[in-house]
């Protein structure tokens, strides 16, 4: 299995060109599972809830996740990306699975970090691994790193490969993923 990462700083506050920055990078891109960055469309700092909530989409009527999906169909790949959910009221830290058929899961960040607890709420989706061209794959955002719970789960479903859409801001934070990682 190839997997890729397409790592850059977001423009805040500008999901439309951030997904046209991702489609261009990565059309023609061989691989089979291609992880983007935490809040990959949004950017990462909100003044407040409502900021969010003015940019945050629903992932059932998202012109961006249907963007991606056409990308993914074209490229024949998947994609791990971070993405600023709204359902109801309710505002999620998430990551979306797409594939070339369309959105295949949501995982919802558990451990919100620092102010984003202001922000976001908690996820309420449960860990889980979703089988990709063979390999199992597990989902976590950022801070769910802290805690080994997150990646003692999904190895317990047999997970393959951990893909981990992050805005790491601690300086010991990539050195400690290498923990999780074994």
């Amino acid at each position: 299995m190839k997997v890729g990462y397409y790592q850059f700083s977001p423009e805040f506050g500008k999901p439309s060109q951030n997904l046209e920055r991702i489609r261009t990078v990565l059309s023609g891109v061989e691989a089979d599972i291609v992880v983007l960055p935490e809040l990959a469309f949004t950017g990462y700092c909100f003044a407040d809830r409502e900021e969010l909530r003015s940019i945050a989409e629903d992932v059932s009527q998202s012109s961006t996740v249907d963007s991606l999906s056409n990308l993914c169909r074209d490229s024949n790949f998947y994609l791990v990306t971070g993405f600023a959910e709204r359902e109801n009221d309710k505002l999620y830290n998430s990551a979306l699975l797409i594939g070339p058929y369309g959105l295949i899961c949501t995982y919802r960040k558990l451990h919100l970090f620092n102010t984003e607890k202001e922000y976001f709420d908690p996820g309420d989706t449960p860990l889980q691994t979703v089988e990709i061209r063979g390999a199992k794959v597990g989902l976590m955002i950022c801070f769910d790193w802290v805690f080994p719970e997150v990646a003692r789960t999904l190895g317990l479903q047999g997970e393959d490969v951990l893909c981990h859409p992050s805005n790491l801001v601690l300086t010991y934070c990539q050195k400690t993923m290498l923990t999780r990682c074994l």
